[in-house]
C-alpha cells in the first residue's frame, strides 16, 4: 500500500514538472495579453466609456475609457471620431484614455487587464505599447506608462491612481508624447517581482511629477473637432513578453536603449480618395511610411499596398514605379553603422515582396531609390519649427507613380 502511493506520490510529481515545464516554455515569445488589439469584443459599442465591449479590458476607476471601432456612431468610429482621425496600428479597433488635465478638470482614465500566467520572480519581460496624441486634445504630456500588480487594482472615485509606475517610455527622458498622425510605441523592459498578474496602462504620476504643453491647432489639418481640455490619448498593439535572456534573447527597445535613440514614429497620413480620381491618381495619391532605420510596414501601409494590389489586377497594363525615401539622419546613421544605410532601397524591397505576394508580377514592378534628395512637399514650416521629429517621420516612406 505505501509503495503504491509512494509511485502514485512520484507519478504526479513527474506530471507537475512536466507541466511546469510546458508552463515555462509556452510563456516565452508568447504575447501574455489575450486581447492585445481590442480585436475581440461582446457587446456592441454605443456609447464612448465602453472600454469594457473588448474581452479581457476593463476600467480599474469609476472614470471608464473608451473603444472605438467601425461603427455608424460618431463618437466611437474608426478613423474618424470625436477626438479627432487615426487609422488603427493593428486591426480595426483602439481604446482611448485621458492621461492628462490642467487642475484634474478633466478626470484621468486607465485600462487594465489580467495577464494569460503570473510573472515569474526575477525574469525579464518586453513590454510595449502604441500611442498616439488625438488632435482634438489641448494638452500633450510624458509620463504614459504601465503598472503591474499581483491584484486588480480597484478604484471605484474618479481620483487618478497614484503609484509608482512599473515602466515608462524606454528612454525616460520626461520628452513629451506630441505626435499626432502617427502611433509612438512606448517600449521597456520589466523586471519581474513575481506574481504580477495584472497590467493597467495610463500616467501614474501627479501632476506636479507630470510635464505638459499646450497643443496649437493643426491649420492644415482637414480634421474638424472640438477642442478637448486634455491629454487625450488612444492606445493599440499591447505586448508582454518573457525574455529567455539564456538565449540572448533581448527587447528591440532595450537595444536601442543601449545604443541608438532615434524615433519609432511613423507618420499616419489620411488619404484624400474621391469616386472622380482615375485609377492612376488613387494609387498615386498613396503612401507607405515607416520608423527610423526600419523597413517593417505598420497596418495603414499593408492596407495601402492591398488597395494597389487589387488596382493594378483590375489594370494589367500598369506599371508601378515604387519610389523609395530616407531621410538626411539615416544617411548620418548609415555613415556610422551600416545597418542605417540604404534604407531607401530597404523599403522597396520590402514593398515589392508584399505586392509580389499579393500576385503582382515582378515584371510591372520598377524600383527607383531617392535617398534623401526628395524630401516630402507635405513637410510645412511648422513642422520644421515646432515638431522635427514629424517632419523628418513624412519623409521616410515609399511614394509610387503609374507608368
Amino acid at each position: 500500500m505505501r509503495l503504491a502511493t509512494k509511485k502514485k506520490i512520484t507519478s504526479l510529481l513527474t506530471v507537475a514538472f512536466v507541466a511546469l515545464s510546458f508552463f515555462t516554455f509556452a510563456q516565452n515569445g508568447e504575447n501574455l495579453i489575450s486581447n492585445p488589439s481590442f480585436e475581440s469584443t461582446g457587446k456592441k459599442v454605443k456609447r464612448l466609456g465602453s472600454i469594457e465591449s473588448a474581452t479581457g479590458w476593463i476600467s480599474p476607476t469609476g472614470v471608464r475609457a473608451d473603444l472605438f471601432v467601425a461603427s455608424k456612431i460618431p463618437d466611437v468610429n474608426v478613423p474618424l471620431n470625436i477626438y479627432g482621425s487615426e487609422e488603427p496600428k493593428d486591426g480595426g479597433n483602439y481604446a482611448g484614455l485621458v492621461s492628462y488635465s490642467y487642475g484634474n478638470k478633466v478626470p484621468r482614465s486607465y485600462i487594465m487587464s489580467k495577464l494569460e500566467a503570473p510573472m515569474k520572480k526575477g525574469m525579464k519581460y518586453c513590454v510595449k505599447f502604441n500611442v498616439s496624441l488625438s488632435e482634438a486634445s489641448k494638452y500633450a504630456t510624458n509620463n504614459m506608462g504601465a503598472l503591474f500588480t499581483k491584484k486588480q487594482v480597484v478604484n471605484g472615485s474618479k481620483a487618478p491612481i497614484i503609484e509608482e509606475p512599473s515602466l515608462v517610455h524606454f528612454n525616460n527622458d520626461m520628452k513629451i508624447i506630441s505626435a499626432r498622425y502617427n502611433w509612438t510605441e512606448i517600449c521597456g523592459v520589466y523586471n519581474a517581482k513575481g506574481g504580477e498578474k495584472y497590467i493597467t496602462l495610463g500616467n501614474f504620476m501627479s501632476d506636479q511629477d507630470t510635464k505638459s504643453e499646450r497643443m496649437k491647432k493643426d491649420k492644415n489639418s482637414k480634421i474638424k473637432v472640438k477642442e478637448f481640455i486634455a491629454a487625450y490619448y488612444y492606445l493599440d498593439e499591447v505586448s508582454v513578453q518573457l525574455l529567455d535572456t539564456d538565449k540572448g534573447e533581448i527587447c528591440e527597445c532595450a537595444a536601442e536603449e543601449a545604443g541608438n535613440t532615434y524615433s519609432t514614429m511613423i507618420y499616419q497620413k489620411v488619404f484624400n480618395i474621391t469616386e472622380e480620381m482615375s485609377p492612376k491618381d488613387k494609387i498615386e495619391e498613396q503612401q507607405v511610411f515607416f520608423a527610423f532605420g526600419r523597413n517593417k510596414m505598420n497596418a495603414q501601409g499593408e492596407a495601402s499596398l492591398d488597395f494597389i494590389a487589387k488596382t493594378m489586377k483590375a489594370h494589367p497594363e500598369m506599371k508601378l514605379q515604387v519610389k523609395g525615401h530616407n531621410n538626411a539622419m539615416e544617411d548620418e546613421a548609415g555613415l556610422e553603422n551600416d545597418y542605417y544605410m540604404d534604407m531607401d532601397g530597404k523599403r522597396i524591397s520590402a514593398v515589392f515582396a508584399y505586392l509580389i505576394d499579393k500576385g503582382i508580377s515582378e515584371s510591372r514592378l520598377i524600383a527607383s531609390p531617392k535617398g534623401s534628395e526628395s524630401p516630402n512637399p507635405e513637410v510645412t514650416d511648422e513642422d520644421l519649427e515646432n515638431d522635427e521629429d514629424l517632419a523628418l517621420a513624412k519623409s521616410r516612406r515609399v511614394s509610387f507613380k503609374v507608368r
